[in-house]
Formats: C-alpha cells, sequence, structure tokens
C-alpha cells in the first residue's frame, strides 16, 4: 500500500540545518495499523505530514500502490488529498458553525458528491463512530472525545485507502481517548489502513505494529500482534 525510500525532510533554524526525518525506509500493507511514537522533537509529526503529502520531503520518495508521489505536480497530490487520503489531528479541526453532519459532509461536497449523496454517506460514518444522536449539533454542543469521533467521520466518510492520525488523544482524558482508540480498532477490523502518531505507549500498543523515533532515525520496528 504505502513505501518510502530514503526519506529526509531538514529544515533551516538560522546557520543551522535540523534533520527531522534521516533517510528512512520502510513499507506500510494494506490494512495494517501502524503507529509512529517517539518523544517530543523526534520527528514522528513530521514524518506524518511527509507521509500524508501535507509537506514535502527534502529528499526521498513517498509511493502509494507503486505511484512515487513526490515526483507529482502538486495539483495531483490535492487530488489525492483529498480523494484517497483521511486525516485526524488533536486539535480536531472541525469548523464550529457547522454540525457534526454538515462538517462530515464538507469534504465530500468538495469531491463533486450531490447534497443527497454526501449526506448519506456522512450519516454513515457518523453512525460507525456512534454520533447518530449527535448529527445536528454544533461543535460548541459536543464534548472533546463526540468534536474527535466528528473528525474520525469526515476522515473516513470518503472510504479512504490510508487515514493519518497525529496525536488524537492528546488533547483528551482516559476515558475518552479509550472510546477513541476502540473507533480506530473497529475500523482497522474493517480492512482500514491507519498511520497514527502517539507519545502514548499504551495506545501504541493496540495497533499492529509499532516504529519508534529518536532524532529522525527509526530505532526499532516492532509488531505487537
Amino acid at each position: 500500500m504505502l513505501e518510502i525510500r530514503n526519506l529526509t525532510k531538514k529544515f533551516k533554524s538560522g546557520d543551522e540545518t535540523i534533520v527531522a526525518v534521516n533517510d528512512l525506509s520502510f513499507s506500510v500493507p494494506a490494512g495494517q495499523f501502524l503507529t509512529i511514537t517517539g518523544k517530543s522533537g523526534s520527528g514522528k509529526s513530521t514524518l506524518l505530514y511527509q507521509l500524508g503529502l501535507l509537506d514535502m520531503p527534502t529528499a526521498g520518495e513517498v509511493i502509494i500502490n507503486g505511484q512515487n508521489l513526490v515526483s507529482l505536480p502538486e495539483e495531483e497530490r490535492t487530488k489525492i488529498r483529498l480523494n484517497d487520503l483521511g486525516y485526524i489531528f488533536q486539535d480536531y479541526a472541525i469548523l464550529p458553525s457547522l454540525t457534526a453532519l454538515e462538517n462530515t459532509m464538507l469534504p465530500l461536497l468538495m469531491q463533486g458528491y450531490n447534497f443527497k449523496g454526501a449526506e448519506r454517506q456522512a450519516k454513515k460514518a457518523l453512525a460507525k463512530v456512534g454520533l447518530t444522536d449527535r448529527e445536528n449539533n454544533l461543535p460548541g454542543e459536543l464534548s472533546g472525545g463526540q468534536q474527535q469521533r466528528v473528525s474520525i467521520a469526515r476522515a473516513i466518510a470518503h472510504d479512504p485507502k490510508i487515514i493519518f492520525a497525529d496525536e488524537p488523544t492528546a488533547n483528551l482524558d482516559t476515558e475518552t481517548s479509550g472510546q477513541v482508540m476502540q473507533a480506530f480498532l473497529e475500523l482497522n477490523k474493517e480492512g482500514q489502513t491507519i498511520i497514527m502518531v502517539t507519545h502514548e505507549a499504551q495506545y501504541a500498543n493496540l495497533s499492529d505494529r509499532t516504529i519508534l523515533l529518536v532524532d529522525g532515525h527509526i530505532v526499532s520496528d516492532t509488531m505487537n500482534k
């Protein structure tokens, strides 16, 4: 499904060059739940942004289904982000003026679904994360965990090839974090490929596989199941 080859990301900080991701190579098969973990500053979120095409690497390849996406024009990468990938962030990134249903419909409408088709897909996605009874609530009327589940529904509504999640439990209490992780596990059982960044070992251990980063290097790559 996804392969990276010699992926490197460098940043300039004054006269200093910081290597956030250092010549990494690995692959992720379809249907796997992979977590990337490490201390703050280890490069895990930077790596996720390269894999999810949210940022361009300094060098290397990001290959999905045999195609090197780094070499594509930005317009093509934008289409892939919209149509083939799903994103979940720690700050939820949902619009406060739209209901849960409208937030979930938005990317579907951007993809060209008509209103009824987008509504139907969005309702199915919200049902998957247990929010059928909250479709018409605004984000301000939802708990943090419910808002995060809206963002999961939005990410899965168009049946993406891969979901990328960046610290999705970081702002949540233990009980709510468990609910969010349960939603991920149920999606993964249905065959969804998930790549998640987390600094919390108990959640990393629930996934199929964990990659540990230190200073932009992979120091371990472990199968959990």
